[in-house]
């Protein structure tokens, strides 16, 4: 049997884009992703996030950092009782990283490495699948991976045109996502 799921970007979907965040004291929940999560597992969505971590990649900080930061994260979504099924992230940066993450790679969104990764480990069928993102990279990243809905949330930003025709849907944000179709009955 395959899954549903709801893939999400992390920095400006799930908390705060402050730049680089790697430290529990920087990462700011943004307001209602927890309850926006809640409904989507109680549709039966699997939760999986995927985030490009170029910091890593640049040197601002480690893989270890990163590990920790991610384990406060979901042990933070346990405790309201949503379980993140998989994080996966990228550290690579074609032009501006350290030696051993410098590259191309298929991960790093736009490409639909890490969605193609949790969709195999995770028996999802993606054409009843969900991306939430808030960059055109996300909406591109879901479209390769065959996705079916694509929703931009604007997080306080403002999109080009061609980035919001990207996407199936815009919200304002993750709690606004409730609102559309798929998730509106």
């Amino acid at each position: 049997m395959t899954h549903k799921a709801v893939f999400l970007d992390r920095d400006g979907v799930i908390n705060q884009d402050h730049a680089y965040v790697h430290k529990i004291e920087d990462f700011e929940f943004i307001d209602g992703v927890f309850e926006a999560c809640q409904q989507f597992q109680a549709q039966g969505y699997k939760l999986v996030v995927v985030t490009n971590q170029s910091g890593i990649g640049r040197g601002y900080y480690d893989e270890a950092q990163f590990a920790e930061l991610t384990d406060w994260m979901c042990e933070q979504f346990l405790a309201r009782g949503v379980s993140i099924a998989g994080v996966y992230y990228c550290p690579h940066h074609p032009k501006k990283a350290q030696p051993q993450y410098l590259r191309e790679c298929e991960c790093r969104k736009p490409n639909p490495g890490m969605l193609l990764q949790a969709i195999e480990e995770h028996d999802i069928d993606p054409t009843r699948s969900v991306m939430v993102g808030d960059k055109g990279s996300d909406m591109e990243a879901a479209q390769a991976a065959g996705v079916r809905t694509k929703i931009l949330v604007e997080s306080g930003q403002t999109f080009s045109e061609e980035v919001r025709a990207s996407a199936d849907y815009v919200c304002g944000t993750l709690r606004q996502v409730l609102d559309v179709p798929p998730f509106i009955s």
